[in-house]
């Protein structure tokens, strides 16, 4: 039997790596003779810069910059100097993973960061940059990346503001002070998902209360983003906000596209092509291929690793098994998804705490139950 493997992490249990080793140990046991290729993946998200670096040759760079609540930082991302390239996880200066609970307020944190990181890179000759765009804490369309850059956003009365969720219903001018800093840099942002900038399936009625709004907040937002989007349209002459991808990030995407015409890049599809899946798959044959995150629910639809890696089985006719911690869509859902089967590896018996943390180890039992069984 040939097993490819191709998981994201289970968030705030267990790693890419981590859900990988568990599995390995789990079909292992099950079948000793099994033959398994381990890709290190991510889909734009959390992990971004980890999966690039197993692929490519490039070096850590380390800058001084701000968390989404501006705060001072030291942040990092990749630069190939060969190919003139850097590659910049925009979790790791406005990520989710930098504030407490209570921190966590969309109407407050801003992507201003993330736009230092790009900054940099360019200043260091970066000539094409990919900006992974998953595990954000922020709804600001983008315009804190924006105002790194040079673009400055005024009110009615001509006065600057800071450019973060609650005020882009204030913005009414804006204006780019230095466009020669990046018109000669190819912009790509690695997206983890297909909703439009605002709407019912936008940025923030879909994403923003996982980041800390409140009814009213997500209200706020979504008119900001709709707002933003009017401004531009009348005086960018650009209208981007209902491309499939643009709310990804709380909108970051659409700012990437907006203000430094960037391109949509599939995540999922970016680092397979980097691990040369598409080539071993027409040298290889398997019999399975096991992806997973930590939940499977209706968002699995919108172009998350899982889709991405169950189209690709479609194409190759491999069945596609999912394994989650926790399994939130139903048989009939499972299987529109395109998935073989899905597994959840949450022990109902124990805590969520518990099971969190002991999910390597519930991974690797529950895999070798399966492929016992079919073994």
């Amino acid at each position: 039997m040939r097993i490819l493997l191709i998981p994201d992490k289970f968030k705030g249990s267990a790693s890419a790596k981590e859900v990988l080793n568990a599995l390995n140990k789990g079909i292992k046991k099950a079948n000793p003779t099994a033959e398994i290729h381990n890709v290190l993946a991510s889909d734009g998200g959390d992990g971004f810069l980890d999966a690039v670096s197993s692929y490519l040759n490039t070096e850590e760079v380390s800058v001084a910059t701000f968390d989404p609540l501006g705060r001072q930082l030291t942040a990092s991302y990749l630069l190939d100097t060969n190919n003139n390239t850097a590659y910049i996880e925009m979790a790791k200066a406005s990520g989710m993973e930098l504030l407490t609970v209570p921190e966590q307020n969309p109407m407050e944190t801003s992507t201003y960061g993330t736009g230092l990181l790009i900054k940099d890179a360019i200043l260091k000759g970066a000539k094409k940059i990919y900006i992974g765009l998953g595990g954000s804490a922020t709804n600001d369309g983008g315009t804190g990346i924006a105002k790194a850059l040079g673009y400055v956003f005024k009110n009615d009365k001509n006065e600057i503001i800071d450019p973060i969720g609650k005020n882009l219903c204030a913005i009414q001018s804006i204006t780019c002070e230095k466009p020669e800093l990046f018109n000669t840099v190819s912009f790509y942002a690695v997206n983890d998902v297909q909703n439009p900038l605002f709407g019912l399936y936008g940025a923030a009625h879909v994403y923003a209360e996982q980041k800390g709004a409140t009814e009213e907040d997500i209200r706020i937002l979504n008119t900001g983003l709709e707002h933003l989007d009017k401004i531009v349209q009348q005086q960018m002459n650009k209208n981007n906000a209902d491309v499939h991808g643009a709310g990804a990030a709380g909108g970051a995407a659409y700012g990437l596209k907006t203000f430094l015409n960037a391109e949509f890049v599939i995540g999922i599809d970016f680092l397979l092509e980097l691990a040369k899946i598409p080539e071993l798959l027409t040298t290889a044959k398997f019999d399975f291929i096991i992806t997973g995150e930590g939940k499977i629910d209706s968002q699995t639809l919108h172009g998350k690793l899982i889709k991405g890696v169950v189209n690709m089985g479609k194409n190759y006719k491999i069945p596609v098994l999912g394994i989650c911690g926790k399994l939130d869509i139903d048989k009939n859902e499972i299987f529109n998804l395109g998935l073989h089967d899905a597994l959840e590896i949450s022990n109902a018996s124990k805590s969520l705490e518990y099971n969190m943390k002991h999910a390597p180890e519930l991974i690797e039992t529950v895999v070798y139950g399966y492929f016992k069984l079919i073994s």
